[in-house]
């Protein structure tokens, strides 16, 4: 059976669109949206963190991302207030830096 070269083209162009709609979804949940626009910006942020101090206290270790609530990884973080904030992925840090309050109470490594 052969298969005409405009059908396989079809196929290769459908299979490639199914590919790029699952990785563009990857990180999709929706959020309920807030009425008041953030006012903190990045470097007001930056103003308020402080430096990282080693801490006598048990450690905490973070495993869900504060904002869609999968799994972290590891290579994807900021620093908050002294303490690493995990995510699953780039777009959950931007989403974090708009409201970080907002999350603070997900956080295992702030409930101390």
């Amino acid at each position: 059976m052969r298969i005409e070269r405009k059908t396989l083209l079809s196929i290769i162009a459908v299979i490639s669109s199914i590919i790029v709609i699952i990785s563009l979804n990857g990180c999709k949940k929706s959020e309920p949206s807030t009425t008041e626009p953030s006012t903190v910006t990045n470097q007001q942020m930056a103003q308020t963190e402080t430096p990282t101090t080693p801490s006598t206290t048990a450690t905490v270790e973070q495993t869900i991302c504060p904002v869609m609530e999968n799994p972290i990884n590891k290579d994807i973080y900021v620093e908050y207030l002294g303490k690493k904030v995990y995510f699953c992925c780039k777009e959950c840090e931007e989403k974090f830096m708009e409201e970080p309050e907002k999350y603070l109470d997900k956080l295992p490594q702030f409930q101390e």
